[in-house]
């Protein structure tokens, strides 16, 4: 037989796009549309539905940047149409291109009663099926004029991204506005071409499977009649059945399809136009699910569900119906789908709290799986909390992003950094926005690593970030794919049943250990700046007010703020969105943010020092409060006291100019230029910068990404660099142990202070940056005398250790790294830190000295970016950084700078020193929490682990008489053996031995009689 696939597989093509599909409606009559133009931001729809109308036309353009218009559409059902399907085909002027990331609606009745979303590949309403003929049609359509901000060319400046610089421009043409027949016949028989057509093309051309598939196609398009497509599709399909009802071969790859439409928080969008995402594809799932009795739609993020509830309760109902039926699922155990390298120990921990407990609440279901397809990578310490949270997997699709590795396995064990093993799963879809495309479905099964052993994976399937989900095409060619040979066989299914097999058929999975690194947007680590520095002191900031209000209410009966900690720590996690905290979203949002975390700031400020007023009382006693978890200046870790004296520092001229800062512990040499020459451990006897180098040095690089400019940085910014060595002003500081260096360069100014603290070994370093660069990497460097072959990063309860080598090219792709409050480097018995308040990107290199032969090991802290998409102006204005550079630090040492340099202390003048209400003798242990319980019974929650890597025994000991004692897991529910750690008791003395890293959360109830604040 001659090859005439070619000529086959183009029929079909073209007869498909220009004959075939237009047919699904081959009559339509035009509908009346008029229109009102919210003036400012979305009204409620009670205003939007009374709101006075004019007549709008097809073809007019509408829609101002972030506008709400609500379109009424009206018209009646020709008679002749009677017994038939009619459909409302109704486009805003979408960009079919797109899924999403454009403009949207939401359908209502005339009484307010929600219908369905319309999006750009979902633009139908049904009328009615079938119809009488004769009815009118009355919709109303909340329509959101959301402007292309990631247009063409991509990744190019906007103005779009914040409602204060986008204009009035509208930014739409209203397209198709027609009620049609809706010919389920035509359209049956294009999801069977599809299917085939997309199977052909991925089958062997050898395959004797792909010629059968050919010829059915062949001899269906023959049964078309071009001129009457409508009464020729049944006997057109009736050709494609047979090869439609061949099943899978036995082996065939095996894929639990769960629909999905991922939600960015907020993104190219603010807050505000994601609660009525959410809510658009909310009534579209649950739509979906009442014709279609086999689909499953998972929705993550319990924020966005308190959204649906708090604003639009009439979809809720909905949505609550759905879940109780099993079809609706709570996915992923989070408040929302957060960055998890950045966020600190406890807020990481909250985040599965807020999230399991709000499911818990509503629905009596508890997730076992973290759900987390594009968060941008993952922390070594994060299956210690997935599993203290009660889960048990995780899922991410995003590694598969990684441009220099690929990664081994699809289906594995996650090791993190205490020994906690999660087993984990990578969909070989490679998209959390699978369509049920042939080419989709191949590539999963083509690519899948675990082959042999395992023989099924997951697909998230639907549009998201404003695509409304799944769409029937998407459930109608599954339905064909569910036993089909030469496909991966599909069934629709919820990530716990998918996870409960997969774990069943793969007895011994491999294991990875360690972090699970993204080889791409890197930069996410430095982006937005101010967002990050909010991040971070709402954190500490939270820690402080749980630990002085928990110690108030046991000591005084301080009134515990309950719900507006609760509030606060909801909005933290909110921001802690894996396109906020990365610093990835339009200005829109930073700005919101940076407002956010200032009232947040005031807020729990005036929590802490009411807390603070009410343990101190009246007095004139000089009191400083520590809220760190380690004693400093003779004050007790959580509690407060007179602090000691700590000596003095001096502060001489240098020969050379500059100066030399001197506390008896270190001696500092700060040259002419502002750069730290010399940092001398005088108890060691040894220098800790490299010979002929210089530190606090700032570098400035070239820094634009071959694209997505906010979250990348190319390895190739270190090919050109420029050391920022010329200082305006070399200048006695205003205090007496500190110098005070200016420089400018470009159109920026800086301003560092460097001082050195009494009675300890750190030289601290403030930097103030007024910062007006484009696309520039700011960069401060430490140069130190220090061979390491590995350096540890401190992350979620505990520190992961990194090569500074690049003997492969895993070690080499990761150039730029996250660290939370500090790094650490050391040789035996000597070691460096470098620790900050508010960074998290970094990167570590050594050279060898060819003079002496000695290792430079260099640590560089990255502090500002200046990227211009998607936001033009990001970072530009004044920022303040302060890190400290530590010599001769041990690990513990590190661990406890990180914590003193992010938790400063608060003095103030009361009556009596304060006692800690819950102490830990044992520096490597260290408490991240202590607070009341969050069901307010009074009890109070203490939560701590081991930061050193090693094992120790930990004595915590309460400040009030103790009545019980449990063990339990972050949601404060009772552990019992063998997951509750064993431990021993004396009276208000609590002893276990912990494993390195370890992680415990105990319980305490008080004695009856003591003291415990009422709710505020």
């Amino acid at each position: 037989m001659h090859d005439d696939r070619t000529l086959v597989e183009a029929r079909l093509r073209r007869v498909l796009e220009e004959r075939i599909r237009p047919a699904v409606y081959p009559e339509a009559v035009p509908l009346r549309v008029a229109v009102w133009h919210a003036p400012g931001e979305p009204v409620p729809v009670a205003e939007g539905l009374a709101a006075p109308v004019r007549p709008v036309a097809v073809g007019e353009r509408w829609g101002a940047p972030w506008g709400t218009s609500w379109f009424r559409v009206t018209g009646t059902v020709p008679g002749a149409w009677a017994g038939r399907t009619v459909e409302a085909l109704l486009d805003l002027g979408f960009d079919g291109n797109m899924p999403g990331f454009q403009c949207e609606g939401l359908v209502h009745r005339p009484d307010g009663t929600p219908v369905k979303g319309l999006h750009p590949l979902n633009q139908w309403v049904r009328i009615g099926s079938p119809v009488r003929g004769g009815e009118p049609v009355d919709l109303r359509i909340e329509a959101a004029s959301n402007p292309v901000v990631l247009g063409r060319p991509a990744f190019a400046p906007t103005p779009l991204g914040d409602r204060d610089t986008a204009g009035v421009a509208p930014q739409y043409t209203l397209g198709r506005m027609d009620l049609a027949v809706f010919d389920e016949t035509v359209w049956d028989l294009v999801l069977d071409l599809e299917v085939l057509g997309e199977l052909m093309a991925e089958l062997p051309v050898e395959s004797g499977r792909r010629w059968e598939v050919l010829r059915a196609v062949e001899r269906a398009l023959d049964a078309v009649d071009l001129q009457d497509v409508n009464s020729t599709a049944a006997a057109a399909r009736a050709h494609l059945a047979g090869v439609l009802a061949a099943p899978a071969v036995p082996s065939a790859h095996r894929i639990s399809a769960v629909g999905h439409a991922h939600i960015d928080s907020a993104w190219l969008w603010p807050l505000r136009e994601t609660v009525r995402k959410v809510v658009r594809t909310a009534a579209n799932m649950t739509a979906l699910i009442e014709e279609r009795p086999e689909f499953v739609f998972a929705m993550s993020q319990a924020q966005q569900w308190a959204w649906v509830k708090e604003h639009r309760p009439d979809v809720w109902a909905r949505v609550r119906e759905a879940v109780r039926r099993g079809r609706f699922v709570p996915a992923g155990g989070m408040w929302v789908e957060s960055d998890t390298n950045m966020p600190g120990s406890e807020a990481m921990a909250r985040q599965f709290v807020y999230g399991k407990r709000f499911f818990l609440q509503e629905f009596g279901i508890e997730n076992q799986e973290a759900w987390l397809p594009d968060t941008f990578g993952f922390a070594a310490g994060l299956p210690q909390i997935i599993a203290a949270a009660g889960c048990t997997w995780l899922l991410t699709q995003k590694i598969s992003w990684s441009r220099t590795n690929r990664f081994p396995h699809h289906t594995f064990l996650w090791e993190g950094i205490d020994g906690t093993r999660i087993l984990t799963h990578f969909p070989p879809v490679d998209t959390y926005n699978c369509s049920m495309s042939g080419a989709e479905l191949a590539h999963a099964e083509r690519t899948f690593r675990d082959k042999g052993a395992a023989g099924r994976s997951l697909a998230p399937t639907g549009w998201g970030d404003g695509g409304g989900g799944t769409t029937r095409e998407m459930v109608g060619k599954a339905a064909r794919l569910r036993d089909l040979e030469g496909s991966p066989t599909v069934t629709w299914e919820t990530p716990e049943a998918f996870f409960t097999k997969a774990e069943a058929e793969y007895a011994h999975p491999p294991v990875w250990v360690g972090e699970l690194y993204l080889e791409l947007h890197r930069a996410t680590l430095t982006s937005q700046a101010k967002t990050k520095q909010g991040n971070r002191r709402s954190e500490h900031l939270l820690r402080e007010a749980e630990l002085w209000a928990a110690t108030a209410a046991v000591r005084t009966g301080f009134p515990y703020p309950y719900e507006r900690l609760d509030r606060i720590w909801k909005t933290v996690l909110l921001h802690q969105f894996h396109d906020i905290l990365p610093g990835s979203s339009i200005a829109w949002v930073h700005r919101e943010a940076r407002s956010t975390y200032e009232r947040v700031a005031e807020e729990l400020t005036g929590v802490i020092e009411a807390a603070q007023r009410s343990l101190a009382g009246d007095g004139s006693l000089p009191l400083v409060f520590n809220a760190a978890p380690h004693a400093r200046h003779g004050v007790p870790a959580g509690g407060a006291a007179t602090p000691s004296a700590q000596g003095e520092v001096s502060r001489a001229p240098r020969p050379g100019g500059g100066f030399t800062l001197d506390n008896g512990l270190l001696r500092v040499e700060i040259d002419a230029r502002g750069l730290v020459v010399s940092v001398y451990d005088l108890g060691a006897g040894r220098e800790t910068i490299a010979p002929g180098s210089a530190a606090n040095l700032l570098q400035i690089h070239p820094d634009l990404p071959n694209m997505w400019d906010a979250w990348d940085v190319d390895a190739f910014y270190r090919n050109t660099g420029t050391d920022l060595v010329d200082a305006e002003e070399v200048a006695p500081g205003a205090d007496p142990a500190s110098v005070r260096v200016v420089r400018s360069f470009g159109a920026s100014r800086t301003t560092q202070v460097l001082s050195l603290a009494a009675g300890r070994r750190r030289v601290e370093i403030d930097t103030e940056v007024d910062w007006h660069e484009t696309e520039k990497f700011l960069k401060l460097a430490f140069p130190l005398d220090v061979r390491a072959e590995r350096y540890a990063s401190e992350t979620q309860f505990g520190h992961l250790h990194r090569p500074t080598h690049t003997n492969t090219s895993w070690e080499a792709a990761k150039f730029e790294a996250c660290n939370h409050r500090f790094l650490h480097l050391e040789e035996p018995g000597w070691g460096v830190a470098v620790v900050n308040d508010s960074t998290y990107g970094h990167d570590v290199t050594r050279t060898i000295r060819p003079d002496d032969g000695g290792t430079t090991t260099t640590v560089r802290v990255s502090l500002l970016r200046a990227p211009r998409f998607p936001d033009p102006e990001t970072d530009q204005g004044r920022h303040r950084f302060r890190h400290a550079l530590v010599p001769g630090a041990g690990i513990g040492d590190a661990v406890r700078e990180g914590w003193r340099i992010n938790l400063p202390e608060r003095s103030l003048t009361g009556a009596r020193e304060v006692p800690p209400l819950v102490s830990v003798a044992e520096d490597a242990v260290v408490v991240t929490a202590v607070k009341l319980a969050d069901d307010a019974s009074g009890d109070i929650v203490v939560r701590f682990h081991e930061s050193l890597g090693g094992r120790s025994t930990a004595t915590l000991t309460a400040g009030f008489e103790v009545a019980a004692v449990a063990a339990t897991d972050l949601l404060e529910r009772t552990l019992t053996p063998p997951k509750a750690p064993a431990f021993d008791r004396d009276g208000n003395r609590i002893t276990l031995r912990l494993r390195p890293f370890q992680l415990v959360t105990l319980r305490l109830t008080p004695a009856p009689g003591t003291t415990a604040g009422s709710a505020a």
